[in-house]
C-alpha cells in the first residue's frame, strides 16, 4: 500500500485583539511518492500499441525521405513547411487553425463518448511517463522493490539502480529531443552536426530543452501534470453528461467490502464482490481510489480495470465490478447494449456533425489549392508618375510562390484597364518551392487615364501558370489598384 498522507497539524497562535483565539493552518500538504504496479490486462495491451504507434510515427517520421527531404519538415529560416507532398507557406496558417479546430471538436467528440480516452491512451504526458515507468522496473524491480529502494541510505547497489535508471531516462530525453529539432532542421544534417560537434546555438538549445522538459515532467512529476498543471483536467466535466462512458466501480455489487478465502460465495458471508484488496489503488497513475466514484484526477487509463478483472477471475466471481459504464447505466442496471445505444444523443450528433462537415472542408480546400501563391505590393516609391508622351505608369512588385516541387512558369497580364501597356518578363520561371519577386509596371494612355478619372480604380493582376504536361492552365486573379494623379 501506499505511504499514508503527512497531516500537517493545525497549530494555535495566541489570542486576537477581540478575545478569540485564533488558528493558523496550513494550505499546503506533504505529498507521498506514488509507484504505479505493473498491470497486465486488454486496456494495457491497447495502451501500449498506441505507445508504440504514437512513437513510431514521432521518431520515425523525420527520418523518412520524400523528394530527396524529409517527409515532413518545418523550415523556418526558408518560411517553408513540408508535408509530404505539401509545400506550405506562412500564407498557409490557416489550415493549421483549421487542424487545430479538427484536433478541439475531436476531443470533445471523445469526451462526451467515453471520457478521457485521449488522456488515458495518447496524451504524450501519458505516453513518456509508461516509457520513464518501463526503464524504472527494469533498473529498479516491481513496486515492493521501488519503495524499499527508495528508503533512506545508500548502498552501491542502489547507487548502481538509481544513476542506471536516470542515464536511461536523460538518454532518451535527449534522443526525443533531438528529434523534436529534426522536425526544424533536416535531421540527417542535425545528426552530422552532433557527430562533428557542430551544432547551432539554437539548435543546441531546444534540444536540451525540450530533453530537460521530458525528463522531469515523465520522470519527477508525472500525475502532477495531469493533477495541476493540465488545464483538460478542470474544465472535462463541462463536457461529460450521465450518458458518458465512464471508468466505474459498481458499489451495488461490490458493497460491503471484505476479504475472504478464494472460492467461497460472497453473498453467503453477507460482502460484496469487492475482497479490499487496493490493487485498483496500487496500479493507479495518479493514486486515487476509484471506488470512491469519479474524480477529476482520474485519466482514464483503466489499469484498475485490468487489475480488477485478474482478481474477479481469482476469485471465481465475474469480470467487470469495475468497468466503462454510464451513471444512468449503473443507476438503472443497464446492459452494456442499453449503454451503447445512448451514445447517439444530441451532444454526440452535434460534435459528429460539426466535425465531419469541418474536416470535409478542410481536405476539399487541400485538393482544390492552387498550385502557387501570389501576394502583389505598390511600389511605396512612387504610387503613379507620368512618363513619355503623358502615358501613366504605375509599378507593383509581384511575389509567386511556388507551392510544388516542380518548376512552372508563368505569365502576367493586367484585368479590367483598356489600351494596357505592361513591360513585365514574357515567361516567368519559379523554381521548386521557390519564391520570386517579379517587377511589373504597367501604363495606360493619357485619353484612357483621363475617362477612367482621378484616384484610385479597382483593377486585377492575372497570373497564370502554363500548362504542364496533363495539367490544365491555373489562373489567380489578385486585386489591386491603379492610380491616376490628379
Amino acid at each position: 500500500m501506499d505511504k499514508p498522507k503527512t497531516i500537517i497539524p493545525i497549530k494555535p497562535i495566541a489570542a486576537g485583539a477581540d478575545g478569540r483565539r485564533e488558528e493558523m493552518v496550513s494550505l499546503y500538504e506533504a505529498q507521498p511518492k506514488i509507484y504505479p504496479r505493473e498491470v497486465s490486462g486488454w486496456f494495457a495491451n491497447w495502451r501500449w500499441a498506441l505507445v508504440a504507434l504514437t512513437q513510431l510515427v514521432f521518431y520515425g517520421l523525420p527520418w523518412l525521405q520524400w523528394n530527396g527531404r524529409p517527409a515532413m519538415l518545418f523550415d523556418l529560416g526558408a518560411r517553408r513547411f513540408y508535408l509530404f507532398d505539401l509545400v506550405l507557406y506562412p500564407q498557409d496558417f490557416i489550415y493549421l487553425t483549421v487542424l487545430l479546430i479538427i484536433s478541439a471538436y475531436g476531443l470533445f467528440l471523445f469526451t462526451a463518448v467515453a471520457g478521457r480516452l485521449w488522456c488515458g491512451f495518447a496524451c504524450p504526458q501519458t505516453v513518456y511517463t509508461e516509457l520513464f515507468l518501463w526503464i524504472e522496473r527494469r533498473w529498479e524491480g516491481d513496486r515492493g522493490r521501488r519503495m524499499k529502494l527508495d528508503r533512506p541510505g545508500w548502498s552501491l547497489d542502489k547507487l548502481w539502480r538509481k544513476g542506471g535508471k536516470h542515464a536511461s531516462w536523460l538518454a532518451l530525453s535527449l534522443w526525443t529531443g533531438f528529434t523534436f529539432v529534426g522536425y526544424f532542421t533536416p535531421i540527417r544534417v542535425l545528426w552530422q552536426e552532433v557527430l562533428t560537434l557542430g551544432m547551432g546555438p539554437w539548435e543546441l538549445f531546444w534540444t536540451g530543452f525540450y530533453g530537460l522538459a521530458t525528463y522531469g515532467n515523465a520522470g519527477f512529476m508525472r500525475e502532477q501534470v495531469c493533477k495541476y498543471m493540465c488545464p483538460y483536467a478542470r474544465f472535462q466535466s463541462a463536457m461529460f453528461d450521465r450518458d458518458t462512458l465512464i471508468i466505474s466501480y459498481d458499489e451495488k455489487r461490490g458493497e460491503p467490502r471484505g476479504s475472504r478465502p478464494r472460492g467461497t460465495v460472497a453473498a453467503e458471508r453477507g460482502l460484496g464482490d469487492c475482497i479490499s484488496c487496493t490493487l485498483c489503488v496500487q496500479v493507479c497513475p495518479t493514486g486515487i481510489d476509484i471506488r470512491e466514484g469519479l474524480q477529476y484526477e482520474c485519466i482514464g487509463c483503466a489499469a484498475c480495470i485490468d487489475v480488477c478483472d485478474t482478481v474477479m477471475d481469482k476469485m471465481g466471481s465475474p469480470r467487470g465490478l469495475i468497468r466503462y459504464a454510464t451513471l444512468n447505466g449503473m443507476e438503472a442496471g443497464w446492459s452494456r447494449k442499453q449503454m451503447w445505444s445512448r451514445i447517439a444523443r444530441p451532444r454526440v450528433l452535434i460534435y459528429s456533425s460539426v466535425l465531419l462537415l469541418i474536416v470535409i472542408a478542410f481536405v476539399g480546400s487541400l485538393y482544390l489549392r492552387t498550385p502557387f501563391k501570389v501576394d502583389v505590393v505598390r511600389d511605396r516609391g512612387s504610387l503613379a508618375r507620368i512618363v513619355d508622351d503623358g502615358y501613366i505608369e504605375n509599378v507593383y512588385r509581384v511575389q509567386i510562390m511556388n507551392a510544388t516541387e516542380t518548376e512552372q512558369r508563368f505569365t502576367i497580364f493586367m484585368d479590367h484597364l483598356p489600351q494596357v501597356q505592361m513591360q513585365v518578363q514574357q515567361e516567368i520561371i519559379v523554381g521548386p518551392a521557390e519564391a520570386r519577386w517579379v517587377p511589373v509596371a504597367v501604363r495606360v494612355p493619357p485619353e484612357v487615364a483621363q475617362a477612367l478619372g482621378s484616384g484610385a480604380q479597382r483593377v486585377e493582376l492575372v497570373i497564370t501558370r502554363q500548362r504542364q504536361g496533363t495539367d490544365p492552365d491555373v489562373a489567380v486573379h489578385e486585386k489591386t489598384t491603379f492610380m491616376v494623379p490628379r
